[in-house]
């Protein structure tokens, strides 16, 4: 045996490595499990806490907006009450130039038959009446008629004798493009565009008008904010430099339009504004302007600015004196002391703190703009409506609910983008309410 097998032989073994003291409760739990189902219970407690509200958020915003989206490309109503014309379009081809074959004409006519007893027929030609005029009458005058056709006879020939849009490649056209369960169609409108035969392209410059609505609304919307930024920043300073019992006093005129009703202020304008009104008699009493030359300030854009600026002005003057309000009136003091005049002080010292404050007015300011139309219906005329007063029109009068849905949906795309770049330019993060 040699000496190195001796000593292996003498040593001693090794001791095992020493394990790691896990710390338990009194029941013997592991702590780390115990901190873990603790934890589950506190967020389990916290979501039954706010499920309500979370509940109440899902069924009041977020539900219509998921609704406002699917209706703005829906269109199964054709393929509904059209399946088997649906079909036999297939295979036709809308460019030929021609109209399709009997086998068309003979699955309208069963189509028909049946749209007619359940009075779904005059549902179709409303909703394509919307895409070319004159297919709700079609489809009216058709329905009546289509029980009394002569099964002996070509339905191609009886269809036209009903009306001769039956023999027009583009009473097809339209069909075929909007048989699809989605379409487009609807957001084609809401940019002033068109689905035709060679494409995608821009309506007739005598019918564009949405694009023109919706550079207005956002023109006016900035005008507004911008007017309520201008007349509320000297408001909201002179409220919170006056001592509390004298501001107190002021804020009261401040928040009393709130305590009117708002079709009363708008309708109080239209008094005030109009030619005969008190405004513009007050100008020729002084001789500002003649009797002949006074002032055109209602239904126009010069309406809906004054009287939006009105309504909207405590908007911008709370969020402003709610942050004015928290400056401490030793950095103006400061500044003072050390050399910088009354301008610099106020440029350099007080109003880059106010900046949170103007965030936030201007964002409330613009969004409840951009957004009204009650103000610009009755103020606005012709010249100043906004796109939102053509969202409503189409809810209540045309009832055209999928155009009405991509113009929402436009409208809601352009607020999140210009958030996205106020994000970018100004902070989300600077925006406060005192």
């Amino acid at each position: 045996m040699t000496t190195t097998d001796t000593v292996s032989a003498a040593a001693p073994p090794a001791d095992p490595p020493p394990q790691p003291q896990v710390l338990t409760t009194r029941d013997g739990t592991p702590l780390k499990v115990s901190l873990a189902r603790a934890l589950r219970r506190e967020k389990m407690r916290a979501l039954l806490l706010i499920a309500p509200l979370l509940l109440f958020i899902v069924l009041t915003f977020a539900a219509p907006i998921a609704d406002m989206l699917f209706r703005s490309v829906e269109n199964g109503i054709v393929a509904n009450t059209l399946p088997k014309t649906v079909e036999a379009l297939a295979d036709w081809d809308e460019t030929s130039g021609e109209a399709p074959g009997e086998p068309v004409f003979a699955a309208l006519h069963a189509d028909l038959l049946i749209a007619a007893e359940e009075k779904t027929h005059t549902r179709l030609g409303s909703r394509l009446n919307y895409e070319s005029s004159g297919m709700s009458s079609l489809f009216r005058k058709t329905g009546r008629r289509a029980d009394r056709m002569d099964d002996a006879l070509p339905y191609k020939a009886q269809f036209i004798d009903i009306d001769d849009d039956w023999g027009d490649v583009a009473t097809w056209q339209v069909l075929k493009r909007f048989s699809p369960e989605l379409t487009s169609g609807y957001f084609l409108n809401a940019v002033d565009m068109q689905m035709t035969t060679d494409g995608v392209e821009l309506k007739p410059e005598n019918e564009r008008i949405y694009l023109f609505l919706f550079a207005r609304t956002l023109f006016l919307s900035l005008t507004i904010m911008a007017c309520c930024l201008l007349l509320g920043y000297p408001i909201a300073y002179l409220l919170a430099a006056l001592p509390a019992r004298t501001s107190n006093l002021l804020m009261i005129l401040v928040l009393l339009p709130f305590w009117t009703s708002l079709l009363v202020r708008t309708s109080a304008w239209k008094v005030l504004l109009q030619q005969q009104g008190v405004i513009n008699d007050f100008l020729v009493w002084t001789g500002l302007v003649s009797d002949a030359g006074r002032l055109v300030m209602i239904n126009n854009q010069t309406g809906t600015i004054i009287a939006m600026t009105h309504i909207l002005l405590p908007f911008m003057i709370l969020p402003l004196y709610s942050v004015m309000k928290t400056i401490s009136p030793s950095y103006v003091r400061a500044a003072k002391s050390l050399g910088a005049t009354d301008w610099t002080a106020f440029w350099r010292v007080y109003f880059p703190q106010t900046v949170p404050g103007i965030g936030a007015g201007s964002i409330l300011v613009f969004i409840l703009s951009i957004g009204y139309y009650i103000t610009p219906e009755l103020v606005g005329g012709t010249s100043g409506i906004f796109i939102s007063n053509r969202i409503a029109y189409h809810i209540s009068s045309s009832l055209n609910w999928g155009l009405a849905a991509a113009l929402g949906v436009l409208l809601l795309a352009a607020v999140l983008l210009l958030f996205y770049v106020y994000d970018k330019i100004v902070g989300i993060d600077n925006v406060k309410l005192g």
